[in-house]
């Protein structure tokens, strides 16, 4: 079975600046989980995040799809179009993550599986995080057939 995992990469210092997001946040995994495994984890570089994805003896390294400006930009429907295509094709584990502060090395965009782009707006990581959690939750929804997405 296929499991998610939201991964924000933030180093240790840096702490969740509204609790009334982090529980936005925490219902919409929660109602996600009612279609996948989810866990949400956070990470100090981006090579961490990397090491945590090849991680894991006798199976194959993690779908990779990155957060960022400059990826693709896409609708509810592709989104969940793309996990969807994963999840079928047997991809064990799919890590969704948001990127450091000052973005994304090209090293990381390059071993991504894929990028995806919230449009060319800077969030900060707690508004990242939740508009992810939400549409990470839109997607399964869409796929699952559930009229949480009504097409608008």
């Amino acid at each position: 079975m296929t499991s998610l995992t939201l991964a924000t990469i933030l180093p240790k210092r840096t702490k969740a600046k509204s609790d009334e997001i982090s529980t936005l946040i925490t219902q919409y995994l929660a109602r996600a989980a009612k279609y996948l495994p989810i866990t949400s984890d956070t990470f100090d570089t981006e090579e961490s995040f990397f090491a945590y994805a090849a991680r894991q003896p006798n199976r194959p390294a993690a779908q990779t799809i990155l957060f960022d400006p400059r990826g693709q930009l896409a609708t509810s429907e592709d989104f969940a179009r793309l996990i969807g295509r994963l999840r079928d094709d047997g991809a064990q584990r799919i890590l969704l993550a948001i990127g450091p502060a000052d973005g994304w090395s090209d090293a990381a965009r390059t071993r991504a599986t894929a990028l995806i782009s919230f449009g060319r707006i800077t969030l900060p990581h707690d508004l990242a995080r939740l508009v992810a959690a939400e549409q990470i939750y839109r997607a399964l929804t869409i796929l699952a057939g559930h009229p949480y997405h009504s097409g608008h």
